[in-house]
């Protein structure tokens, strides 16, 4: 029995061509989910733990951290407080330079916003 090794015709050619269509829509489509629920809760924040460098209350503050080697600088919101050691809510006079500390924020726009800074033991 002879093979036929004649080139495919129209209809096996677009057929074959819709497959790799469907497989190519399929898998991005694959990803794209994935990608969706993979990404962080931006309302979750970050943290960051550093020394006071500057401090300007009801305004900002700056962190010297381990890493990046720059100084961090951050924004309070209206609603930002203040925790000590314990947990324990206490008035932003508690904070001074060369002081660790771990700020919670947000990134808005190219700001970080810290909506809470909590003093951490020597």
């Amino acid at each position: 029995m002879k093979k036929n090794t004649a080139s495919p015709t129209p209809v096996r050619l677009a057929s074959r061509t819709i497959f790799v269509v469907i497989c190519a829509a399929a898998l991005l489509n694959a990803t794209l989910a994935h990608a969706q629920t993979s990404t962080a809760d931006p309302k979750a924040g970050a943290e960051m733990t550093g020394t006071i460098k500057d401090y300007t209350p009801g305004s900002s503050i700056v962190l010297q951290t381990l890493a990046p080697s720059e100084p961090v600088q951050f924004k309070l919101s209206k609603n930002v407080t203040y925790a000590d050691t314990d947990g324990k809510t206490i008035e932003a006079a508690g904070l001074t330079t060369n002081r660790k500390v771990r700020v919670h924020y947000n990134k808005i726009g190219g700001d970080n916003v810290a909506d809470k800074v909590t003093l951490i033991g020597n």
